[in-house]
């Protein structure tokens, strides 16, 4: 009697793998075909995958290697040429065109911008050497930045990549040699970092020149006592020669929220090429001061006394006094390094995106806000 019934247990899980078994059902046929085209598909689809992903790492590799060969090369020429790793020499002509295929529409129009700007350089080592500012329609220079040479100074980089070699070397000979910051002259805090020490840090950075980065110390140095005030608010003129620093009359003795918040870039590069803190201390304490009494919507007075470090009652705007504030605080957090001590850049350059995308949403609910209060 056990026999028997192993015997048909055994029979009926054989009937399962007769062809027979599924013509009678169906049903049953359709879901072991589905089954059987499902894991067909899964294993070729696998099989296809795995071909594709060698190919692309093959394709991958090879393009590593040619990149890994063009480094070398350059490398190579690099030294051979005596090069440092500052890019003090130009690369050939012939490296150039290996590693970027120019169009001729864009070579076309890279000439025309080189020779604007041969043009203009021209005329003013022509007319106006040396002094600030060249006037075009009566060909001679004057100096309205308290002859730093500031055209000069603010053209040094891109003289260098345009690889305009000689008049780089010639500007370069003018900062060594005539370029004098010990000077009777009140200098605007903002307009000095921005163009001529900026100038002097990017040509640094591009040639590799010491002579640049001693000046742009020696400039810095002068403009520090600015910071001097009770708040850390720097005052907005300065006294090159003297250090005194004070406030134009006519801003009430505030300083302006675009000059005070549009310096630390500079300041910031300066600290990280001389690794002396002092330089980005001053300058992003700003921000932490400003930080105490920073409103909700982002947005603040062009008028800041440097004195209480608060605002004042003053029109705010993304226009002029207001406007390279809010430009500059995501580069600066980013030149930061998005560290603690520039954590506020980023918080601020949120809460001013929010503003600045949904303005009639900001101008309701301070229009609400007023309308409470009255």
């Amino acid at each position: 009697m056990g026999k028997s019934r192993s015997s048909l247990s055994s029979s009926s899980r054989w009937r399962y793998i007769r062809p027979s078994y599924y013509l009678k059902r169906p049903r049953r046929l359709a879901l072991v075909f589905i089954a059987v085209v499902s894991i067909s598909f899964f294993v070729w689809d696998r099989q296809i995958l795995t071909r594709e992903h060698q190919v692309e790492v093959s394709r991958l590799n090879e393009v590593l290697i040619g990149l890994q060969n063009k480094m070398e090369g350059l490398k190579n020429h690099i030294r051979d040429s005596g090069a440092n790793i500052q890019f003090k020499d130009k690369i050939s002509e012939l490296t150039k065109r290996e590693i970027v295929q120019d169009d001729h529409i864009d070579i076309q129009r890279r000439e025309k911008v080189k020779d604007a700007m041969l043009h203009a350089w021209t005329s003013y080592e022509k007319y106006a050497w040396g002094q600030d500012e060249l006037q075009p329609q009566t060909r001679n220079g004057i100096n309205s930045f308290g002859s730093l040479g500031a055209t000069l100074v603010d053209s040094l980089d891109t003289l260098f990549i345009m690889g305009l070699d000689e008049q780089f070397q010639r500007a370069k000979e003018w900062v060594a040699k005539l370029l004098d910051f010990n000077k009777n002259y009140e200098a605007s805090v903002f307009e000095t970092t921005i163009r001529i020490l900026g100038g002097l840090l990017s040509a640094y950075d591009l040639s590799g020149e010491k002579v640049f980065l001693q000046k742009a110390i020696d400039l810095a140095d002068r403009l520090l006592p600015a910071w001097n005030t009770p708040s850390g608010i720097p005052y907005n003129k300065i006294n090159l020669a003297y250090g005194n620093a004070h406030n134009p009359r006519w801003t009430g003795g505030n300083s302006i929220l675009a000059d005070s918040g549009t310096e630390q870039l500079e300041f910031i590069a300066l600290s990280q090429r001389t690794k002396d803190p002092k330089y980005q201390r001053k300058a992003e304490y700003v921000i932490t001061e400003l930080h105490k009494t920073f409103p909700a919507d982002g947005l603040l007075p062009i008028y800041i006394n440097p004195h209480t470090g608060t605002t004042s009652y003053s029109p705010i705007t993304f226009g002029a006094m207001g406007d390279s504030f809010y430009e500059y605080l995501l580069k600066a957090w980013i030149l930061g390094n998005k560290t603690e001590a520039v954590k506020h850049y980023s918080l601020h350059g949120r809460v001013i995106t929010s503003t600045s995308q949904h303005p009639l949403n900001w101008l309701e609910r301070t229009t609400s806000s007023m309308l409470d209060r009255t």
